[in-house]
């Protein structure tokens, strides 16, 4: 059995939200003192690093599992099957749903038998489950679900992911014009072919030593906001400089379990978590192979203007790549993209997967 994607779906957020509407914030440091620079220098440091220029938030009436919901319609519209065939949904986050005017993570029932719910599937056999394993959440669901179907347990999956980081960064953080909301998702099917298609092979590695707590949860770095809120925070040099080293030993491993060099691959699908960040994880994967190429050539981007969405990027990637919505950027039949993704865990994942000609 081949583990087949037969449709992707996502959701973009209305609200547009460009740097400009971080002016008038106040930005301390994390030891609670004000930044002594003006916003318009930090914003523009800002985007020179990351390249992000404006991200996506929900509107106040959603939380997560709406437009996990949105997605899996989506999904489940492009691949033309009934819902009811579906054997597991998968939905991968890491705050739940976080209502706009009680901003606590809601995670009972689980976000995935609400997703159900409003999919108004039957079917008891569809089993529905939570994934929280950070910003690679969505990709280990795949991962998961492919050995579902091979093993012949199931036939479909639906697989999505979705955050509204948006709801839980800090106000007076820098690092919170990071963030952005989105969801997206993908349906799998066994098929039995001999042809060698889908996805072809797949590594997880989970760091703790030192980097388990580069993102944690902890109070706003304003000192006057005494309540019991508490926000998500990032370590992001340490968090760059173990991404930069160890993101490239994760995709070299699955490229090489798949029979691949880099010379194969067509596409790098990485999570959009920074632009300099993703362009040197590429380079670093170039020169472990002693190929000298622009990693643009091959590795599609959106954080520009849809920002870093936790589990949202990749598969909010996917979908555009497939319906051709991202200029300069096709994927045919024949074509190995690879997928890879780094975040809270410190958990890193890659999978390697072979587009079927149609």
């Amino acid at each position: 059995m081949k583990s087949i994607i037969i449709g992707t779906g996502c959701y973009i957020p209305t609200q547009n939200i460009h740097n400009e509407k971080f002016l008038t914030k106040k930005f301390y440091d994390s030891d609670g003192a004000l930044i002594g620079k003006e916003n318009v220098e930090i914003i523009e440091k800002f985007e020179k690093i990351t390249d992000i220029s404006e991200r996506k938030y929900v509107t106040d009436d959603l939380v997560a599992s709406d437009i996990a919901f949105f997605a899996a319609e989506d999904a489940l519209a492009s691949s033309n099957v009934d819902r009811e065939t579906l054997d597991y949904i998968i939905v991968a986050h890491n705050f739940g749903d976080v209502p706009s005017e009680n901003r606590h993570s809601d995670f009972v029932p689980s976000l995935a038998s609400r997703v159900k719910h409003k999919l108004q599937i039957v079917n008891p056999k569809c089993v529905a489950y939570d994934l929280p394993f950070g910003c690679p959440g969505w990709l280990q669901g795949m991962i998961q679900a492919d050995y579902y179907l091979k093993s012949g347990d199931a036939k479909r999956a639906l697989v999505i992911g979705a955050e509204t980081l948006s709801r839980i960064c800090d106000p007076h953080d820098r690092d919170s014009m990071i963030y952005s909301d989105g969801a997206g998702a993908t349906i799998l099917e066994a098929v039995d072919t001999e042809e060698t298609v889908g996805i072809l092979s797949h590594s997880t590695h989970t760091y703790t030593t030192e980097q388990a707590y580069f993102l944690w949860m902890g109070k706003s770095y304003n000192p006057e906001l005494n309540g019991n809120d508490i926000y998500l925070k990032m370590n992001g040099r340490k968090l760059y400089e173990s991404a930069l080293t160890l993101v490239p030993i994760v995709v070299k491993e699955s490229i090489e379990k798949a029979g691949l060099t880099i010379d194969d691959i067509q596409k790098i699908l990485i999570h959009q978590a920074n632009a300099k960040m993703d362009e040197a994880i590429v380079k670093r994967l170039f020169k472990l192979y002693n190929v000298d190429k622009d990693p643009y050539e091959v590795m599609p981007m959106t954080i520009s203007w849809l920002g870093n969405s936790s589990v949202a990027t990749v598969p909010t990637l996917l979908d555009m790549l497939l319906k051709g919505k991202l200029n300069n950027h096709i994927s045919g039949g024949g074509k190995n993209l690879v997928f890879a993704s780094v975040g809270a865990g410190l958990n890193i994942n890659s999978m390697v997967y072979k587009m079927p000609v149609v």
